[in-house]
């Protein structure tokens, strides 16, 4: 300690904390072995609260304006320390700025999946995030359990205990309510609001915090989860399969023919076709027949095209006849199904003889005598 440092100390204190930060909670008020002189000038501004410690006891509680300290304003503190006729020589005594304005823009998350039970898709995992603010609102009881003699206390410093605390809440409010996952995004205003009283309840008494903001931005499935709704969501966007069949290999074809391949661009058809027969093949899909009831009738021979080279298929016998009605399948044009040996011109195949003759007419009758 330097020699002007013992002669400020013998000057009347001006104590007061000019905060440049938006995220400091407390803040101890340094003072060389802690003495303070009486009439020094307490300055408490907008959004703190000036708290005296002696010994280890929370004493007086100052509110914003300016205050001149004496036994007047500081009964607490001259009772704790014994003085019964005023005190004119130095005290000592902690001092600690409160802030007690909001802290905003706070982030919270699920650090691992929430296990729930959920009505439409049995056990599944849930996460969440969203934003929250802080305030202090009871320094007793933030000095107390929070601060100890730390000098300066950051909102970073309990923002791991309060992301625990709402994560926890979370968890409860979302197994009370038993809201179906689908239906979480149409709750998350009325949501947000119950788990922010959820989490006060748990914070105000014990800590002296206010958390007067608390926002759910997001509730996520997981990955896996989220395709399978959107294939499910596909499905039911599809409508009737089979008529979206047929649409689709008359499409197919047409790109095909303006193309000049004869069979190009089958391949949406295919695949169409495929998820169709899978659906009504004894066994696999919705489909599949119900234990002890009658066996389904086998399923129609599928059928493939050659175009430049590729294999297009595999298409139903309804598809070949579409495709032969619209002229896009010829009597030359190359089919193989697993009854058939080989690759053959559509018109040398028994099945599909009967589409390429043409009608020969009879003889003309004799001519009349």
């Amino acid at each position: 300690m330097g020699l002007f440092d013992k002669l400020r100390g013998e000057l009347i204190d001006i104590i007061e904390w000019i905060d440049d930060t938006r995220n400091t909670l407390v803040w101890r008020f340094p003072r060389y072995q802690n003495e303070i002189k009486q009439g020094a000038q307490l300055i408490v501004r907008p959004g703190q609260l000036a708290v005296f410690v002696l010994q280890g006891k929370v004493a007086d509680v100052f509110e914003p304006g300016t205050h001149t300290l004496n036994t007047q304003n500081l009964p607490i503190l001259s009772t704790l320390a014994g003085w019964k006729y005023g005190f004119n020589s130095p005290f000592k005594s902690e001092v600690y700025f409160v802030s007690t304005r909001q802290i905003i823009d706070l982030k919270w998350g699920t650090p691992n999946p929430i296990m729930l039970r959920d009505p439409e898709f049995g056990p599944i995992r849930l996460r969440a995030f969203g934003t929250y603010a802080l305030k202090a609102v009871e320094p007793k009881a933030l000095l107390t359990e929070l601060v100890g003699t730390d000098g300066v206390v950051e909102a970073d410093e309990v923002t791991e205990l309060l992301r625990s605390i709402i994560t926890t809440a979370f968890a409860d409010m979302l197994a009370e309510k038993q809201v179906a996952a689908l239906d979480l995004a149409a709750h998350y205003r009325e949501f947000s609001e119950e788990l922010r009283k959820y989490v006060q309840e748990r914070v105000d008494d014990e800590y002296g915090l206010e958390i007067p903001q608390l926002f759910i931005v997001n509730i996520s499935l997981p990955e896996a989860v989220e395709k399978a709704l959107d294939t499910r969501t596909s499905m039911g966007v599809i409508g009737d399969m089979g008529k979206f069949q047929q649409y689709s290999l008359g499409e197919a074809m047409r790109e095909s023919g303006a193309h000049g391949g004869g069979g190009e661009g089958l391949g949406l058809g295919m695949g169409v076709a495929m998820a169709g027969r899978m659906m009504s093949t004894p066994g696999i899909g919705f489909g599949a027949p119900m234990m002890g009831g009658p066996p389904a009738p086998p399923p129609p021979p599928a059928w493939h095209i050659a175009v430049n080279g590729q294999t297009q298929g595999p298409y139903s016998p309804e598809q070949i006849q579409q495709g032969i009605a619209a002229g896009r399948v010829t009597g030359k044009t190359l089919l193989w199904a697993p009854q058939l040996s080989g690759w053959l011109a559509a018109e040398q195949i028994p099945d599909w003889t009967p589409y390429f003759q043409r009608a020969v007419p009879p003889p003309p009758p004799p001519p009349l005598n």
